[in-house]
């Protein structure tokens, strides 16, 4: 019997996670099952041999997984390979033992390098084709992460414009002092910003008079490879991704179901442009809250979170949806009176959005699974499903956020 899971397919998303400084999650329960172990393995020997021939080092993911080993900066090829590699090993054991494919979803979304994983899962480019472009830039980016700060500008009162962030981060690259730029638009209201020496202090200085009062900055401490900004120029490494993308073969088909870029926000791929979108996603921000309100508008009920230990996406969703669900709950209850206006007074960047983006207004009702939890909650052969839990909410800015 079907498992019940694949009735809702057709108006599922799936989402594909980005890099952070925990990349393991529940990989290891995984790669250690009876059923879905040889499947993971399998999948995880496929990502080594591309790693190793790509860094030119021994690379074996499966014993990486079993050792439970940290990332840092120097495993980002590691990490970012495992990333990948379970985020395609969770696929494979979703068809083969449920005979649930994604090709009978409504959409795709990655944020940053899921955004491969996404292509690969739609048959855009198979993973020996496109694995090795990150991999080969990922030792010189990881280089400049000893220069950089990644800082998270966000504001309880009211929405960010990118385009505003973006003008004070080149007024402050102009100074020369070192590039500042935004690597993602986080939400309606956060932007994260990767920075070289101490230009995130000048945008501190200067964020208040130049955009906003309200703004506030947090710095997070940990190192982070500069993707998705312009600082990657410093070692050409935009050139040389497009280059070795117009190599490869592959990028011929269109993708199904629609992959939504981060690059765009919207499903922007067609059987061709590929290599320019990709070109696009080494140094330009991720565009992450206009994919996930495009998700919203699309009118999809179920989203479900590939790869391990998924974090930002169902954060950010979890954030606004509960920030929703309050006011709609209090306008019930009060009649669209005080409390609810004094709710929305607290959070004046969300009411603004009910009118200029009213699909926001659907995220209390769209459910999440976190697939790996799934996996390991319904065996083979289930004829139950698990309700799919309410995610647990992480405070703005979260305490680490995937970036790449």
């Amino acid at each position: 019997m079907a498992h019940p899971l694949r009735k809702r397919i057709s108006n599922a998303a799936f989402a594909f996670r980005g890099y952070n400084v925990t990349n393991m999650g529940r990989s290891l329960e995984l790669l250690d099952h009876a059923l879905y172990g040889p499947v993971v393995e399998e999948v995880l020997d496929q990502a080594s041999a591309i790693c190793k021939k790509a860094c030119n080092r021994e690379v074996h993911l499966a014993n990486r997984i079993r050792q439970q080993a940290e990332s840092s900066i120097s495993s980002f090829p590691e990490d970012v390979s495992i990333i990948v590699a379970m985020s395609v090993a969770q696929m494979a054991c979703l068809e083969k033992f449920f005979d649930i494919k994604v090709q009978n979803s409504k959409l795709l979304l990655g944020y940053s390098i899921g955004e491969l994983a996404a292509n690969i899962i739609t048959g855009v480019f198979s993973m020996e084709e496109i694995l090795p472009l990150p991999l080969m830039l990922s030792a010189e980016a990881a280089s400049l992460a000893d220069e950089v700060t990644m800082g998270i500008v966000f504001t309880r009162s009211q929405s960010i414009k990118l385009s505003d962030v973006r003008r004070l981060c080149v007024k402050i690259s102009s100074e020369g002092n070192g590039l500042i730029a935004p690597s993602t638009h986080l939400a309606p209201n956060a932007c994260l910003l990767l920075a070289e020496g101490n230009t995130l202090d000048r945008f501190a200085q200067l964020m208040k008079e130049e955009i906003s009062d309200k703004l506030r900055l947090r710095r997070n401490e940990n190192k982070w490879p500069p993707l998705h900004t312009p600082i990657l120029w410093k070692k050409s490494i935009p050139n040389r991704g497009a280059l070795s993308l117009f190599k490869i073969h592959g990028g011929f088909v269109a993708p199904k179901p629609p992959i939504v870029s981060c690059v765009t926000g919207k499903p922007s791929y067609n059987d061709w442009n590929s290599r320019d979108l990709l070109i696009q996603w080494i140094d330009q921000p991720q565009l992450l809250w206009d994919a996930l309100y495009y998700l919203l508008e699309s009118g999809i009920d179920l989203v479900i979170h590939v790869g391990p230990e998924p974090n930002l996406i169902p954060n950010t969703m979890n954030r606004i949806s509960s920030n929703v669900a309050d006011q709609i709950k209090k306008g019930l209850i009060g009649g669209f009176g005080k409390s609810v206006f004094a709710g929305i007074a607290r959070r004046p960047w969300l009411s603004s959005l009910f009118v200029s983006q009213s699909a926001i207004l659907r995220a209390p009702f769209v459910q999440h699974i976190v697939l790996e939890d799934w996996l390991l909650e319904n065996l083979p052969g289930s004829k139950t499903e698990t309700t799919p839990a309410p995610i647990k909410e992480a405070p703005i800015p979260a305490p680490s956020a995937e970036i790449v």
